[in-house]
């Protein structure tokens, strides 16, 4: 996972709630093993229709969302979609929670805020998700407070997943190891 400080880009939007991982990701692209190649795939029925809302911001790293994004099935392809597509920021009022947690586990940052309806006429334009400050900030010094725990913005500032946090304590694991004997000879179960 990469570090995560900011990001600064054009912004699509989704005049939608309620979008579901089904509708983020079809459940037909699910087969695949590696986490990326999604991208090509997000949206897919909806990418169909000419009038889309997202054909019109080509190259957008922010999405802003109505309610409760990422609602649903427990897929972890639909964050991986949304990076995968270059995506880095989902400003949304609220977000499925097992949507969210993927999220963060991948450093795709889901920004929660009720002033998302309002920075929907900023599509197409450039906006600043700045984690550090905990804001985005839009043209005209419009400044949008975010709050996020700890623990979730120090992993995407550092860029930090669950095996990166493991790592960290690679060290004190080895001493652990190192000073105890297997409860089990896993030797003698590989020859019987």
């Amino acid at each position: 996972m990469r570090q995560l400080p900011s990001v600064t880009g054009s912004v699509a939007w989704l005049e939608r709630s309620d979008v579901d991982t089904d509708q983020i990701i079809p459940k037909q692209f699910l087969k695949r093993i590696e986490r990326t190649g999604y991208g090509e795939f997000l949206f897919f029925d909806w990418m169909k229709d000419p009038q889309f809302e997202l054909h019109r911001f080509p190259g957008a790293s922010v999405l802003i969302a109505g309610p409760n994004f990422g609602c649903g099935s427990s897929r972890e392809h639909a964050a991986w979609a949304l990076e995968d597509f270059g995506f880095r920021a989902v400003i949304a009022p609220s977000f499925g929670d097992i949507f969210r947690q993927n999220a963060l586990k991948i450093g795709l940052l889901p920004v929660a805020v009720e002033e998302a309806a309002e920075l929907m006429g900023y599509a197409g334009q450039q906006l600043t998700v700045d984690l550090e400050a905990q804001e985005v900030r839009a043209p005209g010094h419009v400044v949008v407070p975010f709050a996020l725990g700890d623990f979730e913005r120090q992993c995407i500032l550092e860029g930090l997943d669950e095996i990166g946090l493991t790592l960290r304590r690679e060290d004190a694991i080895g001493a652990y190891e190192a000073g105890r004997s297997a409860p089990v000879d896993t030797i003698a179960l590989a020859a019987g």
